[in-house]
């Protein structure tokens, strides 16, 4: 039998915890719950790179190899991003990443998430994180409004060098909108998001991320959302923010991002079945209730198909088997469902712009 895992890792720092599993090469396929664009990785690393730091070295102990950053399309697991947000955080002092002049010193989310547990509806709290941020940070601020039944938070940033820092923003409303979703036990959909920088090449992340309703190059970052949601209750207290802390940063990275769209509902669908089950799309409308063309222009609407869902699902595994497993490539295009390795060698190609071998000796 052969190990996918080299072993049961374990991570820890400030009662974080990231796990890595073991499975067998004759075990089905296990579904991720996603990957990571190299683009967000690149991101986090640039604080450790203006100081001078080694992130080389960070790479390797969150379980990436640092020659994938040499690929634009190229992605990680959850589990190793997650490891490299508490390892730059480490090596910083800052949980900030370095994107702001000055430091939100380790321990600083802990006692955020500490506080906000006592509020009574997610209104007093958003409130308080946005206090929080705004004496912790100096460059980066935000602000909530609510007009006509619609609440904003918009950010304002004082950036030094007249530019908007992409990645203090990325990391802003993922702090704001992960612990904001935790608070009250469910997700909250956002309506529309602006940007104030211009369009990223990984912008179809954010679709799954935050909305679907995108702008760039706005003069401030907005979000929007249902005012109604403020008025819930706050329903986490001390015993529950000790799992979240442990579950953090994967939790709030994943756990909240975009799941009311149809293309997530057919993901979790999928996920739950073995590829050869994986029903066509007439049978999959079906079982949705709805005609296939009423679900194919859905689909549409959020710039997805059903094709392309099945190929992000079957591209996330193929960097798992790829990345953490001695199988050979010919049978990872075998359990992925290719009828022949050339048409697995082609795909992969498409969806990470390099061959299997190749990634895998970039990942090794």
């Amino acid at each position: 039998m052969t190990k996918l895992l080299k072993c049961d890792d374990v991570f820890c720092h400030d009662g974080f915890r990231l796990q890595f599993t073991m499975i067998s090469k004759h075990a089905a396929p296990r579904m991720e719950k996603g990957t990571i664009s190299i683009c967000f990785v690149n991101n986090a690393l640039l604080g450790v790179r203006a100081k001078g730091l080694d992130a080389d070295a960070l790479l390797r102990q969150a379980d990436i190899s640092p020659a994938l950053l040499a690929l634009p399309q190229a992605r990680v697991s959850a589990s190793s991003y997650s490891a490299l947000w508490l390892l730059i955080a480490k090596a910083l002092d800052d949980e900030f990443f370095g994107q702001d002049s000055r430091r939100m010193k380790v321990g600083s989310f802990n006692m955020l998430c500490q506080n906000v547990v006592h509020c009574k509806q997610l209104k007093q709290a958003l409130e308080r994180m946005l206090v929080f941020f705004d004496l912790t940070l100096d460059d980066l601020s935000a602000r909530l409004s609510c007009d006509n039944g619609q609440a904003s938070i918009t950010l304002h940033e004082r950036a030094q060098d007249g530019r908007p820092h992409v990645f203090a923003h990325e990391t802003m409303l993922i702090m704001l909108h992960g612990l904001m979703c935790w608070l009250i036990g469910r997700r909250i959909p956002i309506n529309s998001i602006a940007f104030a920088y211009p369009e990223p090449v990984y912008s179809d992340e954010y679709k799954i991320m935050y909305s679907t309703s995108l702008r760039f190059s706005e003069p401030n970052t907005l979000v929007t959302f249902d005012a109604s949601y403020l008025d819930l209750p706050v329903v986490q207290d001390e015993r529950t923010v000790r799992d979240f802390l442990r579950g953090a940063p994967e939790n709030i990275v994943l756990k909240y991002k975009n799941s009311n769209s149809m293309a997530a509902k057919i993901r979790k669908r999928l996920r739950a079945l073995p590829l050869d089950q994986w029903p066509d799309f007439e049978p999959l409308a079906k079982e949705m209730s709805l005609s296939a063309s009423t679900l194919r222009r859905r689909l549409d609407d959020e710039g997805q198909s059903y094709q392309s869902i099945k190929d992000q699902l079957r591209r996330d595994l193929a960097i798992d088997y790829l990345s953490h497993s001695a199988i050979n490539v010919a049978d990872i295009a075998e359990i992925l469902g290719f009828a022949e390795p050339s048409a697995f060698h082609r795909a992969f190609k498409k969806w990470t712009g390099a061959r299997p071998a190749e990634y895998r000796r970039r990942s090794a």
